[in-house]
């Protein structure tokens, strides 16, 4: 038999829940205060489930589940809230809570559903379907436990219609984990868009975001939908909202209150109920106090915060990111050494996973089809060039830099000596030239994440040419 324990100072709730759940053939006791819960011996009495009011006369809901996950941790605890208290209630599931349910209960069949679904849920299964899920949205968990504990808070906040905010470093993977709450959440068959308000100008991101009429501006040549009316019933990921501007922010925060927008140049109203999900590598509450960024949107945006660790905090990782960036290629039968997986593991990725990215297809590139990766073919620095026949004066300055040394010591070679032998000069530019071919290249592949037939688009040479330029057999 199930046994269910209800917390809830509203004696008519804690009436109804106990019919409702005895009627399914559950044990249910029911307290209407902190003083009543402490009065059980949780030693004595076994609990399968519990339903906790957080907000209680004499006591704090929180105090008591975090009370009832010592003395029971396996039981599963579904905090009730109201919706004023959805901020606290998603606090309550970093403490031990399984889930969250609003008062007042509108669809008893969803409330019965969610229990039944926590009693029924396996977790180590469980566990299993969350990382199989974040493996397919491109998200390595890997043995981090900051990863573990934010992939599990994800996904619960997935299953509910709250705003997500997700704060973290440039590079560290904020647009793959709110690709992840996108599959993870009921949404998951509707849209998905994405935008970056730091790279669009505020007129265009305005007429990005909530549309334009046919002649609102200049070039403005048909009807347009926006982005909130494009993803629809989906998910909208605005990225480093932080660089919203002013007036950005203003309809942002009626979209948020309202769930209405208007297009540019249109009067009429359109509503949407997009999920927002906003990202900025800034902390949006020291903007707030620097008054950079609106305090009433920051807490509309603010609902739930995760925050998304540094590479350099999850160095335990490096090894499962590199063998998933390695089979992102194609080159899955390529290994890395010990020795080169210690190398990547001693450096603190300031541009983090992006940055591993780009070392990792920077080093397949130049591996000459190694089977093994070691030590000494990777390049930390991305500004690190090939070495040609004179070694430059400082291994780690740009390909702009190193022409310019070169010219320099060439100068300086021939004011010393009055002469110089031409032949080997123009031997040395044929290799500079290579070395240049080979950077310009290996730059592409980094823009275009690996995609060979982009990055000769790009640089306007056939397949065959960016072959020979990377000194590769079989050109055919």
């Amino acid at each position: 038999m199930i046994h269910l324990l209800v917390v809830d100072d509203e004696k008519e709730v804690g009436t109804f829940l106990s019919r409702l759940f005895s009627m399914k053939g559950y044990h249910v006791q029911v307290v209407n205060s902190g003083k009543e819960f402490h009065e059980i011996d949780f030693n004595q009495q076994r609990f399968d489930a519990a339903m906790i009011d957080l907000k209680l006369p004499d006591s704090d809901g929180l105090s008591l589940l975090q009370y009832l996950k010592q003395k029971q941790p396996l039981c599963k605890a579904l905090i009730m809230t109201g919706y004023s208290t959805v901020k606290t209630a998603v606090e309550a599931m970093k403490l031990g809570a399984s889930d969250y349910m609003e008062k007042p209960f509108v669809d008893i069949e969803v409330l019965e559903k969610q229990l039944d679904n926590l009693l029924n849920e396996n977790d180590d299964s469980n566990q299993h379907f969350i990382h199989n899920l974040a493996k397919e949205s491109g998200l390595i968990v890997g043995e981090s436990l900051l990863m573990k504990e934010l992939i599990e808070m994800a996904f619960k906040v997935a299953q509910k219609s709250v705003n997500v905010l997700i704060e973290g470093e440039t590079g560290s993977g904020k647009e793959v984990l709110s690709r992840f709450i996108h599959s993870a959440s009921p949404r998951s068959h509707e849209p998905f868009i994405g935008i970056n308000c730091g790279a669009i100008s505020e007129s265009l991101l305005e007429s990005e975001l909530f549309g334009h009429e046919k002649g609102a501006f200049t070039g403005a040549t048909q009807q347009r939908k926006g982005f909130f009316e494009i993803a629809g019933n989906g998910t909208l990921f605005l990225d480093e909202i932080a660089d919203a501007s002013p007036a950005i922010q203003v309809k942002l925060l009626r979209v948020l209150e309202t769930r209405e927008f208007m297009r540019v140049g249109s009067s009429g109203t359109l509503r949407t109920n997009a999920r927002l999900v906003a990202a900025s590598n800034e902390n949006l509450q020291q903007a707030v106090e620097k008054n950079k960024f609106r305090e009433d949107l920051f807490y509309r945006l603010n609902v739930v915060t995760l925050d998304i660790p540094a590479l350099r905090n999850r160095k335990e990782d490096i090894p499962l990111l590199v063998r998933h960036l390695v089979e992102r290629t194609g080159q899955a039968d390529i290994s890395f050494s010990n020795e080169a997986i210690e190398k990547l593991q001693q450096y603190d990725w300031p541009g983090n996973i992006r940055e591993l990215s780009n070392i990792i297809m920077r080093t397949l590139t130049l591996a000459d089809h190694k089977q093994e990766i070691s030590a000494k073919d990777i390049l930390l620095s991305t500004n690190q060039v090939i070495p040609i026949k004179k070694d430059p004066p400082n291994a780690n300055q740009s390909t702009e830099n190193h022409l310019e040394e070169w010219r320099k010591q060439l100068v300086a070679d021939f004011n010393e000596k009055d002469e110089l032998m031409l032949e080997e000069i123009l031997k040395e530019i044929k290799q500079l030239e290579s070395t240049i071919g080979k950077e310009l290249v290996m730059q592409a592949l980094q823009k275009t994440y690996g995609n060979r037939n982009e990055a000769a688009k790009r640089l306007q040479i056939s397949m065959r040419k960016l072959r020979y330029i990377l000194n590769e057999k079989n050109q055919t």
